[in-house]
């Protein structure tokens, strides 16, 4: 089974693939470290922004207890 079928048309009948030629290219030229790990400051746009709360034991006790 060498060559060309004969059941396939010389010029291809259905989408054209230039555009997922172009993102195939694009791809290409981004190295596999940055499709696996991406840079940090595109993972740091999607986090939230921390809040800052008080460290653990600093509160103050009688603030804590309610008031009779």
């Amino acid at each position: 089974m060498t060559g060309t079928p004969e059941n396939l048309p010389e010029t291809p009948d259905g989408p054209d693939l230039g555009a997922l030629r172009d993102e195939i290219d694009e791809l290409k030229k981004t190295p596999t470290e940055e499709l696996i790990s991406p840079v940090p400051t595109a993972v740091e746009e999607d986090e939230p922004t921390p809040v800052p709360t008080d460290a653990i034991g600093s509160a103050d006790e009688d603030d804590a207890k309610p008031a009779h």
